[in-house]
C-alpha cells in the first residue's frame, strides 16, 4: 500500500479512537460491535419494564378506593422511582453495549469488553499470533438475527479470544482471515531475510 494512503488511514483511525495506541502505520482494516438486535432487546426490557410499573400502578390504584393524600403522594414516589430505576438501567446497559468492540488493524486485533461501567479489558492480539478465526451461532435467534460467537485462539498458549453477541458475516470472517494469513506470510519473509 502507499505509504502516504498508510499514514492517512493511520491518523484517520487514530482521530476515531482516540483511546487506542496505534503503533506507526498502523491502521483500523475492520470494527466489529455488537449486534443490533441486542440494542433492540435492551430497550424492549425497558419498555416492558415500564408497562409492567405502570400497570401494577393502576391495579394499586384500582384495588385502593380510600387511599388518603399521603397513600396518593407514596405510590408516585414509588412509581417514579420505579420509571426512573428502568431507564437508568436502560442508558448503563446501553453505555456497556457500546463500549464492547472487536477492532481488527493492520498489525493487531484489539478487543474492548465492558461488563460493567467499571469493569473493562482490553486485550491486544498480533495478527500472526492468531491461529484460528471462527464464528458459530448455536440458536435459531442467532440465525434469524445474524449474529453469533466470534472466537480467535493463539499459537503457543492456546489463549482463546471470544466476542459474544457478534454481528460478523461470513465475508467480513474471510477478510479477517485473510489478514491473519498475510500477516504471518510477512512474519516468515522477514525471517527468512
Amino acid at each position: 500500500m502507499d505509504e502516504s494512503l498508510t499514514e492517512i488511514r493511520h491518523e484517520r483511525s487514530k482521530k476515531d479512537f482516540p483511546k487506542v495506541d496505534f503503533e506507526d502505520g498502523e491502521y483500523i482494516e475492520f470494527v466489529f460491535s455488537r449486534a443490533k438486535v441486542c440494542l433492540l432487546m435492551i430497550w424492549g426490557g425497558v419498555v416492558i419494564g415500564l408497562i409492567l410499573v405502570l400497570f401494577g400502578f393502576l391495579l394499586a390504584l384500582m384495588g385502593q378506593e380510600m387511599i388518603d393524600e399521603m397513600g396518593m403522594k407514596f405510590l408516585f414516589i414509588i412509581l417514579f422511582a420505579l420509571l426512573a430505576a428502568a431507564i437508568i438501567a436502560g442508558l448503563l446497559a446501553t453505555k456497556i453495549y457500546q463500549g464492547n468492540k472487536l477492532i481488527v488493524t493492520n498489525i493487531h486485533v484489539i478487543q474492548m469488553v465492558m461488563n460493567t461501567p467499571v469493569s473493562t479489558s482490553i486485550n491486544i492480539i498480533d495478527l500472526p499470533s492468531i491461529e484460528d478465526a471462527s464464528f458459530r451461532q448455536d440458536s435459531l435467534l442467532e440465525k434469524l438475527f445474524h449474529y453469533g460467537t466470534f472466537r480467535l485462539s493463539t499459537v503457543g498458549d492456546e489463549t482463546t479470544y471470544t466476542f459474544k453477541y457478534s454481528d460478523i458475516s461470513p465475508r467480513d470472517l474471510k477478510e479477517v482471515t485473510k489478514l491473519i494469513t498475510e500477516a504471518k506470510k510477512k512474519v516468515k519473509k522477514t525471517a527468512d531475510a
